[in-house]
């Protein structure tokens, strides 16, 4: 799927003209599209080493607003529908979980006024965990997970269709950790640091 979409840009950008009409100071560009949360392979222990914790992948609708300070610069801001992502110890299914990832970023367009413009960002995290469901394992007892704050860095490319439309592929890594307590117990952190990526069309108006 990775192979598919990056041809897909490469296509489109190799298909499209030299140059295009830049972004300008004041405008808005909306994208819709959709993102997997990857997070990192290792996710930490939990209850003093006992538990091995793991965190599944989860794809979902996303959007994303983005204000042009000028034709480079722009502060975005990323939604979701919430992701769910299946949680096992020690391999074996023991929770799923709901988030909400919503970010800011300051973003730097390279070429605003070509039709291939890459484009670098940074900015700040929010994740909110509830909807927690409880099985196998941890059926009958009552776990929850603080919210978190992280940093965030992005990265990608727009391709222009026209004036006002673009394709985007892009990928984050967002610093995600939470605390977690079972029954009001402390038992350790979940460091979930996934990289977020995917694609969108955007409107620029």
């Amino acid at each position: 799927m990775t192979r598919n979409i990056l041809a897909l840009g490469v296509a489109l950008a190799l298909s499209a003209a030299t140059t295009a009409q830049a972004a300008e100071a004041g405008d808005w560009v909306l994208r819709v599209g959709a993102h997997q949360v990857a997070p990192k392979s290792n996710n930490g222990h939990l209850a003093a080493g006992a538990f091995k914790t793991d965190v599944g992948n989860n794809v979902r609708p996303t959007f994303a607003l983005e204000y042009m300070f000028t034709p480079n610069w722009g502060l975005e801001v990323l939604a979701a529908l919430p992701f769910e992502h299946e949680v096992s110890l020690n391999g074996v299914k023991s929770a799923a979980v709901k988030h909400l990832p919503p970010t800011v970023s300051v973003q730097y367009h390279f070429l605003p006024g070509a039709k291939f413009s890459p484009f670098v960002g940074v900015g700040l995290n929010y994740t909110r965990f509830f909807g927690i469901d409880e099985t196998g394992p941890l059926e009958g007892t009552q776990l929850n997970l603080s919210d978190s704050w992280g940093a965030a860095l992005h990265l990608g490319f727009d391709v222009a269709i026209d004036d006002r439309w673009l394709f985007t592929a892009d990928a984050r890594w967002i610093d995600i950790e939470t605390d977690a307590r079972l029954d009001g117990a402390g038992i350790g952190s979940v460091k979930i640091d996934p990289i977020v990526w995917g694609v969108a069309v955007g409107y620029r108006f």
